[in-house]
């Protein structure tokens, strides 16, 4: 599946409060899926004695699954494409390694 079309898949799930003009629910949506991703880490480490399993990754893949439905609404509300925004981060990434600064602080290194 292609980025784009999971993005316009997803929307048609969307149902939240002043769809199209809503920053705030997505970007909400994805601290709490983020949140959700980091406690069952946090648990697979306290409980699990870090081992992963199909189980676990399974989980994660759902979690993961959530975090990416509310990138693309988040995304939607901004006019972005999830393509453009993965190209985008690439080249971010590109460029930083090509410099040297991938370690390192802030958005614009």
């Amino acid at each position: 599946m292609h980025l784009n079309d999971y993005q316009r898949e997803s929307r048609t799930t969307a149902r939240y409060p002043d769809l199209g003009s809503n920053l705030i629910y997505p970007t909400l949506g994805l601290a709490g899926e983020a949140g959700e991703v980091a406690d069952k880490v946090k648990k697979l480490i306290r409980d699990r004695n870090s081992l992963v399993d199909d189980r676990f990754t399974q989980d994660i893949a759902l979690e993961l699954g959530d975090v990416l439905w509310y990138i693309a609404q988040l995304s939607t509300e901004l006019g972005l494409t999830l393509e453009d925004v993965g190209k985008m981060n690439l080249e971010k990434l590109n460029s930083r390694s090509k410099r040297g600064t991938l370690h390192g602080e802030g958005d614009h290194r």
